[in-house]
């Protein structure tokens, strides 16, 4: 029998800008859209792998697209079966501009895109060729609880999230707000969830150690039994301190590019739950590398926001901890999957599974 062809032919990378319903603040900046950059590769038997990164902020992404485009060139010709060896061959090409940096959301889309046509190639789903250590993963719901949502629509939202199945919900903090006002919004939320729901709170890291302090305590105290990324990131002894000080887990991680950065976080043992972030990471081929890290230290691994892809790393790790349910897709998938009763399968399909909706990325297309 003839061995199916494994070579990539092409790669092509292109910019999406999907509008939101109801614009909000995250951070502190007003968000509008939803930004993609999208990159396919295919195999020279006409398998194609889809890949994509997001953000709800349109700075860069045309660079970042620009950056992915110049490094696909250098797919041409390669194995897909070869995905460590082509993230190293891309990586050292660019390695003047990284690690981490703008190098790792350029790389990422063009890495879940080849993972994307080895598991078409394979007839596997990522989870499956990852190991799949289980077939659902806990998800907790993070979308529509921003700071700049009243109260009233806040536990509405709150309200859907439990009736459907949810255990965990997480509000977004205000840098700036007193601390009284922001445990009162918490009081707001834990009523509305109910004593068996968890109300999980981000601080984006828009706090210094003292106001994190001050903050912690009187989150904790009004029913918060989840703080994420209270204070800079870098900031190993601060976060461990807060560790110890709290009884809730202090998390965060999102923002770490690096095998180094997670060991040095991990080392230091400054998060109870450390969130990796699949664009900054760059990709499938690095992540898992990291959750075995966390999984080194004995620290549960949650993944930042693209849940239809996350759920498949995350159950495919004994460390995986929960997904956080926010999709940003939507609008240009046509499956994209929903956890039911609190929990989230990953698609049982070869790849992600996930299929583009093309009229939809035709309209979104810059």
């Amino acid at each position: 029998m003839r061995e199916r062809s494994m070579r990539i032919e092409s790669a092509s990378v292109e910019v999406l800008k999907i509008p939101v319903g109801d614009a909000y603040q995250a951070a502190g900046r007003p968000v509008d859209a939803n930004w993609h950059v999208l990159a396919r590769v295919r195999t020279s038997d006409g398998v194609e792998g889809v890949g994509y990164i997001v953000q709800p902020r349109g700075d860069f992404m045309r660079t970042i697209a620009s950056g992915a485009a110049e490094l696909a060139e250098h797919l041409v010709g390669m194995d897909v079966r070869d995905t460590e060896a082509a993230w190293q061959s891309l990586a050292r090409r660019a390695n003047w501009v990284g690690p981490g940096g703008l190098l790792h959301w350029s790389l990422a889309p063009l890495d879940i895109a080849i993972w994307d046509a080895l598991g078409k190639t394979l007839g596997q789903p990522i989870f499956r060729m990852l190991g799949c250590y289980c077939h659902k993963v806990v998800a907790y719901a993070s979308d529509r609880m921003w700071y700049s949502v009243p109260v009233d629509d806040l536990q509405k939202s709150i309200r859907e999230y439990t009736d459907a199945g949810y255990d965990g919900v997480k509000l977004r903090l205000s840098h700036t707000a007193p601390a009284a006002e922001q445990a009162e919004r918490v009081r707001h939320a834990k009523d509305a969830a109910g004593p068996d729901v968890t109300v999980m709170v981000d601080a984006t890291e828009g706090w210094s150690y003292t106001q994190a302090v001050e903050a912690g305590r009187v989150l904790q105290e009004a029913g918060a039994g989840w703080l994420e990324d209270p204070i800079d990131h870098q900031d190993y002894i601060g976060l461990g301190k807060l560790r110890d000080m709290f009884d809730m887990p202090v998390t965060g991680g999102e923002h770490y590019y690096t095998l180094a950065q997670t060991r040095e976080c991990l080392e230091a043992r400054a998060l109870d739950v450390i969130i990796l972030d699949l664009a900054r990471v760059g990709g499938i081929t690095p992540w898992r590398k990291m959750a075995a890290l966390g999984e080194a230290y004995n620290v549960p691994v949650c993944g930042h926001v693209v849940p239809e892809v996350h759920v498949h790393l995350l159950a495919s790790v004994p460390v995986g901890d929960m997904v956080e349910y926010m999709p940003r897709s939507t609008e240009i998938l046509q499956n994209m999957p929903e956890p039911s009763g609190g929990m989230m399968a990953p698609l049982d399909a070869p790849g992600h599974g996930l299929m583009l909706d093309e009229g939809a990325v035709t309209r979104f297309r810059l």
